[in-house]
């Protein structure tokens, strides 16, 4: 017996402050709520609720006095409801998206964000020069299906119907929106699915993205209507090049995982970096469909340069505050209540 109560009095001394802190970090919430820990206190609760089930199963398997096995149990009884019991429910889950979860999955990737819009910019001053100085590169950029005799023979006058003129079919709105939010959803899934081969096809279906940009742009520029065309694209295009450019930074986070994993396999970094840009993703499609919404119905309809312009640039505005903004601290804390543990 006195052998037991100094095994006991040992393994309670090594792991007791531990158990504590556990303790104390559950009272607290049981009182004020988990909004009144800070992020590192939440993130500790995990690791130190599974520290007292690796304590209870030993004290258990090794027989050590009972009083010690109920505060144990009552202990980790305690945590597992705050880690695993209240689980939020879908409506919650949705509105923590909305709220912060795409928001910081966007900023974890600012670096990529950079490099992708850098090289789609880069791309269209490119494709912009060379149909500049020779109109044949624009048969090699563009699709004629998707150009729709928006090419370098058009005339001025054709040019500036196809930006001003309401089409008579509402029907032929809809299927030019279909096969234009078709295309970028390729673009953009493309440049996310691919960026594994060490990021090489996510660059280049930025760059020929961006090509195809600065070829249409020089199309109407060379007969004055750059400003025209330009508050034309803005309508949709700020929301469109935006999520293409935010799919090509989660195609080079999987891309940099596989070419350097660290410590890792190339297998599990790039599942790692791929549950990181799930939601990314997933916002892209939602900004790919409004971009879609507009390209086929807003910027036919609206035929105002100045309301053309203030629609981009607001959109612009809007999308740049909502991703990089920081959020309130009290709702940083109160998503990771929810879901993060």
């Amino acid at each position: 017996m006195a052998v037991l109560q100094l095994k006991s009095h040992q393994f309670r001394q090594e792991r007791e402050a531990d158990w504590r802190r556990l303790n104390f970090l559950l009272e607290k919430v049981e009182q004020k709520g988990p909004r009144s820990l800070t992020d590192d206190q939440l993130l500790a609760i995990p690791v130190l609720y599974r520290s007292a089930l690796s304590s209870l199963s030993v004290a258990r398997a090794t027989s050590l006095d009972q009083a010690l096995v109920d505060y144990l149990e009552g202990l980790c009884a305690r945590a597992y409801f705050l880690v695993y019991g209240a689980r939020p429910r879908l409506g919650e889950r949705i509105a923590g998206y909305f709220a912060t979860g795409w928001s910081n999955g966007v900023k974890s990737i600012w670096k990529e964000t950079l490099v992708s819009a850098a090289i789609t910019i880069l791309a269209g001053v490119v494709g912009y020069l060379m149909v500049a100085q020779n109109p044949d590169w624009f048969y090699a950029m563009v699709d004629p299906q998707m150009a729709g005799g928006r090419d370098p023979t058009a005339s001025a006058e054709f040019l500036r119907k196809t930006l001003y003129d309401k089409p008579d079919d509402t029907n032929e709105l809809s299927a030019f929106a279909a096969m234009l939010f078709t295309h970028n959803a390729q673009i953009s899934l493309f440049a996310f699915a691919l960026g594994f081969a060490f990021c090489v096809p996510t660059a280049m279906l930025l760059m020929s993205n961006g090509v195809l940009l600065g070829a249409m742009v020089q199309v109407f520029a060379s007969k004055g209507l750059g400003f025209e065309f330009a508050g034309w694209l803005m309508i949709h295009g700020v929301t469109e090049l935006f999520a293409i450019i935010i799919a090509g930074a989660a195609g080079f986070k999987i891309g940099l995982a596989v070419a350097f994993p660290g410590e890792k396999t190339r297998l599990d970094s790039a599942a790692e970096a791929g549950r990181a840009t799930g939601a990314v993703m997933a916002g892209v499609v939602i900004m790919l469909l409004i971009a879609g919404l507009l390209e086929g119905l807003g910027r036919q309809l609206i035929t105002s340069d100045v309301l053309r312009y203030s629609i981009g640039i607001g959109s612009g505005v809007l999308w740049l505050a909502y991703f990089y903004l920081p959020r309130p601290r009290r709702l940083e804390k109160g998503r990771a209540a929810n879901v993060d543990l």
